[in-house]
């Protein structure tokens, strides 16, 4: 036995020598390669969508060949099969593996009276496929199983990436719609139905940022399916049901008695297997549909998915929507139209293509006529052009909030729009939509525009409305009667999206403003006679310029002083005096956010409101009642 241990050490020695130069010979820095994803998508009549959806899936920066695809779409009333046949053609070869399966009839399910009703029959179809989902991620040992609605646009590349990153059983991208829908809940009811939380207000509106463990995701949710208890999970009621009187979950969890719906089942049976559920805000990671009722029909969905592109186009560095060149013949676009206007203007600095491009963009989704109207710059003035221009400015006029003279940037923009006007009335232009280049347009624009228009023409003569604006003193504008969504306009900032009559036009002319100039949006509630100023007011004669707001507002602009993207060309500009005339730290912006007034008592409310209706003969708005 000796001998043999030391013959044996020169061999161990080798031995440890062969490790040790394979170790040396490794990199140093080994990287590792990324999990497995499976990506699980049910397709049925998103022919509208599937363009959108499909390219910024691709888009994704998360490595192809660690992703499979499984498709599955049925029952479809358009060509969705189509869009999704043509994708695959061009780009299956970059992934693991592609499963598209697909059935071109029948085209309903039993007992269903429309694509957007839900009968037994299409609860059970999609929770079996589901089902099936759940097994295929397994049985092809992927690390994690990525369910993915069709409606649902992963706008940043990075949203696979950062939530396998996150190393969570379950967990979600918080994903924007149109009002406070989402893709989670914040709370169940004992029932097992949404319960609206202050949490969930606070994670929608990114109050707080983070991942956190809430009761329900659905449309986008990401398994890791190596967390063993993941193998519990599942969307079908009896296989609950089965798990729970088998002891498999947790004991102190009630018997499931409720309704036979996917997410809520699935949620049921993750909460019930100690499998915890997040959602995540870090990053901006894109957008979802609202469901639709039984009674809408699929045209409801599209005017959705309109809204949600002129989201993106605002809300993105790149001022567009992704969509690949293959999906050309399937996009299509509304006719030009002036929202039965004369004529619509949109003013732009010829130094900002940027936010020409963008708003472009955006006149093609909405199917806006819009001219392009030439910006006078402000950097390109200063005080000898403008007194050869024959411009002089109101004597004693200082900036309300950094007490300054005017900047050259606010002469600029009140040129532009005077012109604007100058040239309504060379064009005898009746009506006129004016609108800047660094707004967004509100869900449904054409639709409120062309309503808020017509209700102010049955009304009988009006100036101007405002379709976005910043409301300044807590006063009460009082409904114009006979119409649902016009107020009578108090005290207000910006020119961001105004309508203009001719009558309107030829007043704002009349008043001889280049002789007495002040910013063009202090000029406006001047000539309406709201100005809390006397002293400027009493400076214009006649002031009488018959103004209404649009109520809701259909424009807003695109930021707020101090957000990532902000930058404004009037107040960050050379100021025609240099000197400040008194040290103003802190001082507001013009293009701050509106201000949130605090409510009035009932007893302030009322006594107003009955002087109002004896002035103006007409009732509080909307507005005005939910502040009450």
């Amino acid at each position: 036995m000796n001998s043999f241990r030391i013959s044996s050490i020169p061999i161990l020695l080798g031995f440890i020598l062969v490790l040790c130069f394979v170790n040396s010979s490794a990199p140093a820095n080994t990287v590792e390669k990324l999990p497995t994803v499976l990506i699980a998508t049910l397709i049925r009549n998103k022919e509208h969508t599937l363009p959108y959806f499909l390219t910024y899936l691709q888009n994704l920066s998360y490595p192809k060949d660690r992703i499979a695809l499984w498709f599955r779409s049925d029952h479809n009333e358009d060509n969705s099969i189509e869009v999704v046949e043509i994708w695959l053609k061009k780009f299956k070869d970059q992934y693991h593996n592609v499963d598209f399966t697909f059935e071109k009839t029948p085209k309903n399910h039993h007992n269903e009276s429309s694509p957007t009703d839900w009968p037994v029959a299409r609860f059970n179809h999609l929770i079996a496929l589901k089902e099936e989902a759940l097994r295929k991620g397994k049985e092809i040992w992927a690390d994690y199983l990525f369910l993915l609605d069709a409606d649902a646009l992963l706008t940043h590349p990075e949203t696979l990436t950062h939530l396998v990153s996150l190393h969570l059983p379950i967990v979600a991208p918080m994903l924007m719609s149109g009002g406070l829908y989402s893709n989670f809940w914040c709370g169940m009811t004992s029932d097992y139905y949404y319960q609206r939380t202050d949490e969930y207000k606070d994670i929608y509106n990114s109050e707080k940022i983070g991942h956190f463990p809430v009761p329900m995701v659905h449309t986008a949710v990401l398994i890791d399916l190596n967390y063993q208890p993941t193998d519990l999970l599942t969307f079908d009621r009896s296989n609950l049901i089965a798990k729970q009187t088998s002891n498999l979950l947790n004991p102190t969890c009630r018997l499931y008695n409720g309704p036979l719906d996917d997410i809520i089942i699935f949620a049921s049976s993750a909460n019930c297997s100690g499998v915890p559920m997040f959602v995540s805000n870090e990053k901006a990671f894109g957008y979802i549909l609202e469901p639709l009722d039984s009674n809408e029909a699929i045209s409801r969905d599209r005017m959705q998915l309109l809204n949600m592109k002129t989201t993106i186009i605002v809300d993105h560095p790149v001022g567009d929507v992704l969509v690949d060149d293959i999906f050309k013949s399937y996009i299509h676009f509304p006719e030009k139209h002036k929202l039965t206007l004369d004529h619509i203007y949109m003013i732009n600095l010829e130094r900002r293509p940027e936010r020409k491009f963008r708003m472009d963009n955006l006149f093609r989704e909405l199917g806006l006529d819009v001219e392009h109207f030439p910006a006078v710059d402000g950097k390109k003035l200063d005080i000898n052009i403008i007194k050869d221009m024959g411009i002089e400015l109101f004597e004693g006029y200082e900036d309300p909030y950094h007490h300054r003279q005017m900047t050259m940037g606010e002469i600029g923009c009140f040129l532009s729009h005077y012109r604007i006007w100058e040239k309504m009335i060379a064009n005898n232009q009746k009506e006129v939509l004016i609108i800047e280049d660094d707004i967004r347009f509100e869900s449904y624009f054409t639709d409120r525009a062309v309503s808020i228009l017509e209700q102010a023409r049955n009304t009988g003569e009006f100036d101007l409305i405002y379709f976005g604006r910043k409301r300044l003193k807590d006063e009460i504008e009082p409904e114009v009667e006979k119409t649902e969504n016009l107020v009578h306009v108090g005290y207000s900032y910006w020119t961001l999206g105004y309508v203009l009559t001719l009558s309107g036009a030829k007043k704002l002319i009349a008043s001889e403003p280049l002789k007495k100039l002040i910013p063009v949006d202090e000029y406006l509630p001047v000539m309406f006679n709201r100005h809390p100023n006397d002293t400027w007011s009493s400076g214009f004669s006649p002031r009488n310029l018959k103004a209404y707001s649009a109520a809701p507002l259909i424009m807003f602009p695109t930021h707020y002083t101090g957000e990532t993207g902000y930058i404004s060309d009037t107040e960050d500009s050379e100021v025609t005096t240099q000197k400040l005339l008194n040290d103003v730290k802190d001082a507001q912006y013009k293009s701050d956010r509106e201000t949130n007034f605090a409510e009035e008592t009932k007893n302030i409310l009322e006594a107003e409101l009955q002087q109002i209706t004896n002035e103006f003969g007409s009732t509080l708005s909307k507005h005005d009642a939910a502040e009450l």
